[in-house]
């Protein structure tokens, strides 16, 4: 699912994802979604806690369709809804809470003419710049770099929940 916001520095769409079914159903008006460890960033979350309107729009791989829910959220670090997401024993810094306003099918066509879950229209990793290429170029050489790329893998392994 992509998370989008907004706050007084602009627009924020980041990606969120987690096992089949992190995104719950409380009730017929409600969401509820893990923060779980990422870039370490909190656009989305600062934004929510100074203008609580929020969009999600859902992929299903394979699927056409995308899904589109818009409302108010807020957040909350509610130690026992905390621990109800718990994954490997380790609970998300905070939970994302949706009041669902509109919720509609998005049209499927550009999922269908960019064809995007076709494995055979996939690029080879190895033809793009890699994450620690982008960010040595962009800082000037002070972060990122093979060391970067390198490292990344064990990193994501420690931090994954």
């Amino acid at each position: 699912v992509s998370l989008a916001t907004s706050g007084p520095e602009g627009l924020d769409c980041s990606p969120r994802g987690d096992l089949p079914g992190f995104v719950r159903i409380h009730d017929a008006k409600t969401l509820m979604m893990p923060d779980r460890r990422g870039n370490n960033r909190c656009d989305s979350l600062r934004n929510i806690v100074r203008d609580p309107r929020v969009g999600l729009l859902f992929l299903i791989p394979g699927s056409g369709s995308t899904l589109r829910v818009n409302g108010r959220a807020f957040v909350t670090a509610e130690p026992e809804l905390l621990a109800s997401f718990k994954m490997e024993g380790k609970a998300p810094r905070t939970v994302i809470v949706m009041n669902v306003e509109e919720i509609y099918f998005q049209c499927a066509r550009a999922i269908v003419r960019s064809d995007l879950w076709n494995p055979d229209k996939r690029i080879d990793p190895a033809a793009l710049p890699t994450p620690g290429q982008i960010l040595a170029e962009m800082s000037e050489h002070t972060v990122g770099g093979e060391k970067y790329d390198r490292e990344w893998p064990e990193r994501a392994r420690q931090t994954m929940w």
